[in-house]
C-alpha cells in the first residue's frame, strides 16, 4: 500500500512545475530559434520547448517524488516503485505554437493505480491555471467551473481535432464532422485537446469529441470535465484514445451523430 500523498501539495508544486515550463514555451514564442522537427509525420511536429520543457517537468517530479512513474510525450516512461504515475505533455498544441498562435498548454495529470486524481492544465500566453483533485472539483484561478447546460446541438459549440495520420487513413474523423456540423451553432477547432477539454469544463466549449488522441493529451483535461459535472466517454477502442465530453445529454446526442 503507498503512503497516503498530500494532494494539496501535489498540487501546488504541480502548478509551479506548469508555470515554469510555461516560462520556457514564452522565452521561445513567436521567436526564430525553435529548431522544429517532425516526429512520426510532417503534420506531427517537436521543438526545443517541447523538449526544454519537458525535461524540467520530469527533473522536478524527480527531485520531489523519486519514487513516482512518469509518462511523458517526449521521453517516454519513466519507471517508478510506488502506485502513482504522472502524465505530462509538455506542450500540447505545438502546431499553434509552432505557427505563432497562442492557444498552447502544459498539462500535467496524476494517476493512483492508473485512475486520475489530480490535473492542472495552464495556458502560459492567457496565464489560464486550471486545476482540479478527484471529488473535490475543477476550476480556473479560484473559480469554479460548470459544464454548459445546454440540451441541444441546434444552440452547442463544439469542439473536436483530427489525428497525425488524417493523409493517409481515411478514419480521421472528416465524416464525422460533415455529419455533425449541418445540426451545431458552431465548430471550434482550438488545436490542443487539454485546452479543449477545459474549455468544455469551463462552459465555453458546450461538447468536445476527438479520435486517435494519446494519454498525456487528455489525461488531466479529463478530470477537469469529470470534476465540472460532465462525463468524458470512450467513443470508440480502436483508433488509440478516442472520447466525447460534455454534459451527459450532449454527449449521448453526439454520439447519434460521430461514430
Amino acid at each position: 500500500m503507498a503512503m497516503e500523498l498530500d494532494l494539496d501539495r501535489a498540487l501546488a508544486l504541480a502548478q509551479e512545475w506548469a508555470k515554469e515550463a510555461g516560462e520556457i514555451h514564452l522565452s521561445y514564442f513567436r521567436g526564430n530559434r525553435l529548431d522544429i522537427q517532425t516526429k512520426s509525420s510532417v503534420y506531427d511536429v517537436v521543438t526545443r520547448a517541447d523538449k526544454e520543457s519537458e525535461a524540467c517537468l520530469v527533473a522536478r517530479i524527480g527531485e520531489n517524488y523519486p519514487e513516482h512513474a512518469i509518462l511523458g510525450e517526449e521521453t517516454g516512461e519513466h519507471a517508478g516503485e510506488s502506485a502513482y504515475r504522472w502524465v505530462v505533455d509538455p506542450l500540447d498544441g505545438t502546431n499553434n505554437f509552432s505557427q505563432g498562435l497562442p492557444i498552447f498548454t502544459v498539462s500535467i495529470g496524476l494517476q493512483y493505480e492508473g485512475k486520475t486524481v489530480l490535473g492542472v492544465v495552464y495556458a502560459p500566453y492567457f496565464g489560464e491555471m486550471f486545476t482540479a483533485i478527484r471529488g473535490r472539483g475543477a476550476y480556473l484561478g479560484d473559480r469554479r467551473l460548470h459544464v454548459s447546460a445546454k440540451r441541444d446541438l441546434a444552440h452547442s459549440v463544439m469542439g473536436t481535432g483530427f489525428p497525425y495520420d488524417k493523409g493517409t487513413n481515411p478514419d480521421n474523423n472528416i465524416p464525422n464532422l460533415a455529419a455533425i456540423l449541418p445540426f451545431l451553432r458552431g465548430i471550434r477547432r482550438m488545436g490542443t485537446a487539454a485546452y479543449d477539454l477545459c474549455c468544455t469544463a469551463a462552459g465555453w466549449l458546450d461538447g468536445y469529441w476527438e479520435l486517435d488522441l494519446k494519454l498525456w493529451d487528455m489525461c488531466a483535461g479529463a478530470l477537469m470535465v469529470e470534476e465540472a459535472g460532465g462525463v468524458v466517454v470512450s467513443l470508440r477502442e480502436n483508433r488509440g484514445v478516442s472520447i466525447v465530453a460534455g454534459n451527459a445529454v450532449l454527449v449521448g446526442k453526439i454520439r447519434e451523430k460521430v461514430r
